[in-house]
C-alpha cells in the first residue's frame, strides 16, 4: 500500500470523531438537515481526506439515489456517502455532494493558533488580597 498524504484544513474545521484528520470546512456546508440510519447528518459541498466505496442504488427519505459510501483515509471508519446522482429531478442538487454523518465528525477550532492564557495567581495577585 502506498503512503497516505493528508491535507490539513486551516481554521475551523469538520474532523473524523475517531482519529481527528481534518473532513470539511464550515465553508463548504450546505445543510444541517439531513439524516440517516443512526442520526443527524450534514451536506457539504466538498470533502478531504476520504476513501469512495462502490456505487450502489439507495432508496433514501427523498427517493432513490445512487450513492457511494465514504471513509475516513486515515482510519477506514465510515463517515457519510457521496450522491453521485439523483432520480428524481427535485433531488437533482445533491449531485456531486457528500453527507457526512454527524454521528461520525466534531466540529473542531485548529488550536495551533489559540492563545495560552496564564490563570494561575501570581504576586501581585495575592498583595491585592
Amino acid at each position: 500500500m502506498g503512503r497516505i498524504f493528508v491535507v490539513e484544513l486551516d481554521g475551523r474545521s469538520y474532523r473524523c470523531k475517531f482519529c481527528r484528520t481534518h473532513l470539511a470546512l464550515p465553508d463548504d456546508l450546505i445543510s444541517r438537515a439531513f439524516q440517516c440510519r443512526r442520526g443527524k447528518a450534514y451536506l457539504f459541498n466538498k470533502a478531504v481526506n476520504i476513501t469512495i466505496g462502490a456505487l450502489e442504488q439507495r432508496p433514501m427519505l427523498s427517493g432513490m439515489h445512487t450513492v457511494a459510501d465514504i471513509f475516513c483515509c486515515c482510519c477506514g471508519q465510515s463517515v457519510g456517502w457521496k450522491y453521485e446522482s439523483a432520480h428524481e429531478k427535485s433531488q437533482k442538487y445533491k449531485e456531486g455532494k457528500i453527507v457526512l454523518e454527524r454521528g461520525s465528525i466534531v466540529d473542531e477550532i485548529d488550536f495551533s493558533t489559540e492563545v495560552y492564557i496564564d490563570t494561575r495567581p501570581s504576586v501581585s495577585d495575592a498583595e491585592d488580597a
